[in-house]
């Protein structure tokens, strides 16, 4: 059904565009933007009829179209972040479209370019409401222990919080990391973190555009209920061949980039090398050191079949390692991505544009052990085969439509082997196995209207189909912008989202993630989104934003920990709502030697299952309520560059304790202690705060680009509790703190050839 509805709404849409295109009185002008040095598409760039209201900007493809111009004689500006803006001259004949590509040169005065942006100029077609985009020049100065990385620049952001300093999961307003639909060139990444958490699994050398929506995200992305993070690889240089070699305490990492027939490539590979450090430690059998390592590589290639068709194909894999032996105890954890997606785009006229995504991603994740004679082995995978194709109608100067088809295939599985020796050479096996293979199918529709030069309106509509829960739901969405004088504006959004996947997993720390899908026996997760946001320029190079929303959240899970025997989804975890609210403020300077922001956000999260905390409304152990974020970064010269990043939150709710209840059998030395819990996670840690202090020195290495960091993490060595828990070793409790990291300094290097 949703197949037969894509294609008759597809050949309308052709159909509709060519009749359009062949209409007097107008044209259009259209085609790409790209780096004049590398020629890679530029994502997010302005272009603009100078002295008029005509304008679009370019999308992730780096094309942009403008239509319905009257002929005349125009001034063409086009600019992008961290590019000199450029002006043409065009004369535009009725009935005559003209096609461009558009080369946009690097600035090189960096005191007077713009560093860094929130909200780019936009397209007043395309309402950018709680959307975040980050400009990779930025990224590369925000720094730990010499990575730069996508994440942490992330949790900079007000609304955005993690669990601990040393976690990159995001919970974004309220929302759990599964909640997010993570997308690397369209590809779904299912673990976006290395080393359990503490920093992400891409590498920043390989990335071109970050693009996250915060909430209210449009008909064209579902499948999750809070937030999503749109990720685009790099494509490579088309002009000449270069390279980067980085060296950092952490990992090192190696990318080529260059021309490969009509197109260009990438690749890029990051490794730790703690294991090998480690390795040459001498060996202490009373207290052996885990080995641990991790891994990443990214490639893609790039083709353009002809002037208007434009072929990628992107690579992705991850791997991380971890093994500890001791007399009685011997234990592995493996886990990781691998994923691949082919990509076409094409321009149908200069009114239609369309792209085709491909993509198979699979996530893994393994634990083997011996523990005193008990051997265990658990496998757990889920793979993901999806094509998604979609329609962009540039239909007039102030509409935009875009339409398209989303279809996955999953396969889960899970394998679970306990194996026990009995007496004699008896032994005792106990195997559990899963295989689940589903298919979800949705449809979506959606239309950016600039109904007056002060009014814009964006509404969409996505319908979903489950094949295992043989369940149909629908997603309206809609978005207004007002602008209410020069430099102010008004956005409001509302929207319903459904999530079909759940994520088994515990809220303290865990490596063992396991994704399954909504059967007939759960209920399917929905979260309803209604948000509200001024936008102002209260002074030159300054923006100030201000959101509030409420999010309801229903048919959300949490782990029934004591269940190991599961048949059904039902069976594995308790089922609940919740509800979260809050405000964000966030001021910015874009422009001059010093940039940065200071953002606050106030959140209240709430969640209540019957069968949990006795029925009684609680907040998640996630709920921050109070948080700060400042970052700043200053061009001292040509040389050297300067950054600091400091946050202040409230501390993480954790579950206290009333009483103990102690028991001890007659003859028997020893004793066991139970604590009675209070309230669920209804206490709280103290107040959490950090200083991270960045400098970067630009010089040469044998007459070859080369830049030095020295990155300073958690300056004033203030050790934040990362989880509090009662030891009964001794028959009376003792409150015990597990302390996160003191001050990490690092120094990093890489160079260019």
């Amino acid at each position: 059904m949703f197949i037969r509805l894509l294609a008759s709404l597809t050949i309308v849409i052709v159909s509709c565009s060519q009749a359009f295109a062949l209409q007097g009185g107008s044209s259009s002008v259209n085609g790409f933007v790209e780096d004049s040095v590398t020629k890679e598409t530029l994502v997010g760039a302005t272009a603009k009829l100078k002295g008029t209201k005509y304008g679009a900007y370019t999308n992730k493809s780096g094309y942009f179209s403008i239509g319905s111009i009257p002929p005349g004689t125009y001034t063409l500006t086009v600019s992008a972040v961290g590019y000199q803006a450029r002006e043409l001259s065009l004369t535009i004949v009725s009935g005559k479209p003209q096609k461009l590509r558009i080369a946009l040169t690097p600035s090189v005065a960096k005191g007077d370019e713009v560093l860094v942006t929130a909200d780019r100029e936009e397209d007043k077609r395309q309402i950018s409401i709680s959307r975040v985009n980050i400009p990779m020049e930025q990224l590369s100065q925000l720094r730990i222990g010499g990575e730069a990385d996508i994440f942490r620049a992330l949790q900079m952001l007000p609304g955005v919080l993690t669990s601990s300093q040393i976690s990159s999961g995001l919970f974004i307003r309220g929302g759990s990391p599964d909640q997010n639909l993570v997308l690397l060139d369209g590809m779904t990444v299912y673990n976006p973190t290395h080393l359990f958490g503490f920093i992400s699994a891409f590498n920043n050398d390989a990335i071109k555009d970050v693009d996250l929506i915060k909430g209210g995200f449009p008909a064209e992305f579902g499948g999750r209920m809070s937030a999503v993070l749109n990720i685009t690889q790099k494509d490579g240089n088309r002009d000449h061949v270069e390279g980067l070699v980085g060296l950092g305490l952490i990992s090192s990492r190696l990318s080529l980039q260059g021309p490969l027939g009509n197109g260009s490539f990438f690749v890029g590979g990051r490794r730790t090398y703690l294991d090998l450090v480690t390795g040459l430690l001498p060996e202490d059998p009373e207290s052996p050191l885990p080995s641990f390592n991790f891994y990443d590589v990214n490639v893609k290639l790039t083709q353009n079949l002809s002037e208007d068709d434009k072929l990628s194909v992107s690579g992705f894999l991850t791997r991380d390692n971890l093994s500890f032996a001791q007399p009685g105890l011997d234990f592995g954890v493996r886990l990781g991505n691998r994923a691949t997606a082919a990509r076409w785009s094409h321009v149908y006229s200069p009114e239609l544009f369309s792209v085709v995504n491909v993509s198979a991603s699979r996530y893994d994740n393994g634990f083997t052990g011996d523990n005193s004679g008990l051997k265990f082995d658990v496998n757990n995978s889920i793979i993901d085969y999806t094509i998604k194709s979609e329609f962009e109608w540039f239909t007039a100067e102030n509409m935009t439509i875009k339409t398209g088809y989303e279809g996955s295939i999953y396969n889960f599985t899970y394998t679970q082997i306990f194996e026990q020796s009995l007496q004699g050479s008896e032994k005792q096996v106990d195997t559990n196995q899963l295989n689940i293979w589903d298919n979800v199918h949705s449809a979506f529709a959606q239309f950016n209207w600039n109904v007056t030069d002060l009014l814009s309106l964006q509404g969409g509509f996505r319908a979903n189909y489950w094949s295992t829960s043989d369940r149909t739901l629908f997603d309206p969405r809609l978005a207004a912008r007002w602008q209410v004088a020069d430099g102010v504006a008004v956005k409001a959004a509302w929207g319903v989202y459904h999530q079909y996947l759940r994520l088994a997993s515990s809220p303290d720390f865990t490596f063992f993630d396991t994704w399954l899908p909504t059967d007939q026996t759960a209920p399917t997760g929905r979260a309803e989104h209604y948000i509200a946001a001024v936008e102002t320029k209260p002074w030159e190079g300054y923006d100030l934003n201000v959101d509030v929303y409420y999010k309801t959240l229903n048919n959300i899970n949490e782990l029934q920990q004591g269940n190991r025997r599961s048949i059904t989804v039902s069976d594995l975890f308790y089922f609940g709502d919740g509800h979260t609210y809050g405000a964000e403020v966030f001021l910015q300077k874009k422009t001059g030697r010093l940039t940065g922001w200071i953002g606050y956000a106030l959140g209240y999260v709430f969640s209540q299952f019957d069968s949990v905390n006795q029925g009684r409304e609680f907040r998640p152990k996630f709920d921050r309520r109070h948080d700060l974020k400042i970052t700043a970064l200053y061009n001292l010269s040509e040389r050297w560059e300067i950054g600091a990043t400091f946050m202040f939150q409230s501390g993480q709710s954790y579950t206290g304790a009333t009483s103990t209840l102690g028991g001890r059998m007659p003859g028997w030395d020893g004793g066991i202690v139970m604590i009675n819990p209070s309230q669920r996670w209804g206490l709280r840690l103290p107040n959490s705060h950090q200083l991270n202090l960045n400098v970067n020195y630009n010089t040469t290495l044998f007459d070859l680009p080369c830049r030095l960091f020295l990155d300073v993490f958690n300056v004033y060595s203030r050790r934040d509790i990362w989880f509090r828990f009662y030891q009964t070793d001794n028959g009376i409790p003792e409150v015990t703190d597990v302390r996160l990291l003191p001050i990490l300094p690092t120094i990093s290097m890489e160079v260019k050839f």
